[in-house]
């Protein structure tokens, strides 16, 4: 029996949207594991309830063969000409459907047939529609209107530290020295040597990333968009900004690029899912900040061969890792700024900003999570703890350390807990 990778987060979010009388609409990273859990996963639990074979469509719009069908007419033709029962539910399947979208269209997303031609299928009301995506504009606010409210987004991640664990066992430590070095595209966890995962995640780059950003959005300095993705590789967990990236580009790179360029290019790098952005919050002013950001990797694989395994600084690999399993679990993930004041040398009281690295929501609940390489350093322990107790609030104070330590709650309640723990536990924030 050939071994796979379970994707049961995803598998059961599908399974709870099926025949909702909404077009499900799966995006994530090319590569991320979407066609895999539409056409192999969910397609085995349909047979396994008994949906006939030919009640199942299934259209590849990235396949050469399936070109015509990204005519969204002849998509419409192709789909209607399989649905020979109006008694019996048909279930179709069409896989990166952005081909089906020009860019033209995606400028003005009231004007994208493709859309109509899903709306007008789901009017058959025999017909219950999923659709894969590598851009996420397919989540924006104008697609889900076009859809005139009958869209149901599921989000597909790199595999979590949990699923590669679970597929690959062994000792936890080293699965992790592994996980962090190479991160979680499914393939990866098949892959036998390093020189293998190398090469695929370095191909991914170069013929499957870039290539699709190059052409879809007709990229005219695909030189720029290369060093533009190494700055912000390079810059995972620190603070960055438009203006800030074009100045390093200038002064490292000798390369001049105007702040707009430099702009789109990071919007298109967004869309794509290579990269997250992460805003800043005023804890107590409980406002955003304008800027700077920071931006974290989506696979920290890719990251590291991107800078061909040079910048291996074991803490910012750590924060970026926690921040993708924050996002998985469905939180909304912003970094924390906090004032407190302290005595200079001179014993007068100043204001300082301290940062907390992540703030969590999730519906009414928030959280607060430092994360620590290590706290053996009393100095570098009230550095960590310093913003989480300056928050003078009530809400869950967590600090995530790269120990096997079983969690705990300290005198000033807050919880602290190991990175094992954090990884392999869904539920560990409720602890």
């Amino acid at each position: 029996m050939e071994k796979y990778i379970k994707r049961d987060r995803y598998l059961t979010q599908l399974i709870n949207r099926k025949e909702n009388g909404l077009v499900k609409v799966i995006t994530g990273i090319r590569r991320c594991g979407k066609s895999f859990l539409l056409f192999n996963l969910y397609y085995d639990y349909l047979m396994s309830e008994g949906v006939p074979e030919d009640h199942i469509i299934t259209i590849a719009l990235d396949d050469d063969m399936n070109v015509d069908y990204r005519n969204p007419t002849e998509l419409s033709k192709y789909v209607r000409s399989r649905i020979l029962n109006s008694k019996e539910m048909y279930y179709v399947f069409i896989d990166e459907v952005q081909y089906a979208i020009s860019r033209e269209e995606i400028k003005n997303p009231e004007n994208i047939r493709l859309y109509d031609v899903l709306n007008g299928l789901l009017r058959l009301r025999n017909v219950d529609i999923y659709v894969t995506g590598s851009n996420s504009k397919m989540l924006s606010k104008d697609v889900m209107t076009a859809f005139r409210g009958r869209g149901d987004s599921v989000e597909v991640h790199p595999l979590s530290f949990r699923e590669y664990y679970d597929f690959v066992g062994g000792d936890k430590a080293e699965v992790y020295e592994e996980y962090a070095l190479f991160g979680g595209m499914p393939l990866v966890a098949f892959k036998k040597t390093d020189d293998e995962k190398y090469s695929y995640l370095t191909n991914l780059f170069e013929e499957v990333y870039f290539r699709d950003i190059v052409e879809r959005y007709h990229i005219e300095l695909p030189d720029i968009l290369s060093e533009l993705t190494d700055a912000l590789c390079s810059a995972i967990g620190s603070l960055t900004n438009v203006t800030k990236i074009a100045n390093t580009l200038q002064s490292v790179k000798g390369i001049k690029v105007d702040n707009q360029t430099i702009a789109n290019y990071l919007d298109y790098l967004s869309e794509s899912f290579l990269f997250r952005c992460a805003r800043r919050y005023d804890v107590k002013g409980k406002k955003y900040f304008s800027y700077p950001y920071k931006y974290y990797c989506s696979d920290i694989g890719l990251r590291n061969v991107r800078l061909n395994l040079r910048q291996q600084e074991e803490t910012h690999i750590m924060e970026n890792i926690i921040y993708n399993e924050l996002i998985v679990r469905g939180y909304l993930v912003d970094v924390g700024v906090v004032e407190s004041h302290e005595k200079d040398e001179n014993d007068k009281r100043r204001k300082v900003s301290c940062e907390i690295d992540f703030v969590v929501n999730k519906g009414s609940k928030k959280y607060y999570i430092q994360s620590a390489l290590n706290m053996d350093d009393p100095q570098k322990s009230r550095t960590e703890l310093r913003p989480l107790i300056s928050t003078n609030d009530f809400f869950k104070k967590i600090v995530v350390t790269k120990t096997y330590m079983k969690p705990w709650t300290d005198e000033l309640g807050i919880l602290h807990m190991g990175l094992y723990e954090f990884l392999l536990n869904d539920n560990a924030l409720e602890l």
